[in-house]
């Protein structure tokens, strides 16, 4: 690939990852994360 292409391929990227930053860090994620933790925990 051409300089060009790996910059776009970069900044496609870190884009992904802040959308994936933002879902993961929502607070009904995290709820049912810490929830589904919680009842691991629980369960043994």
């Amino acid at each position: 690939m051409t300089t060009a292409e790996y910059a776009i391929g970069t900044v496609a990227a870190c884009a992904f990852a802040a959308v994936l930053y933002r879902v993961v860090t929502s607070g009904t994620v995290s709820g049912a994360v810490s929830e589904l933790l919680d009842r691991a925990l629980h369960a043994v």
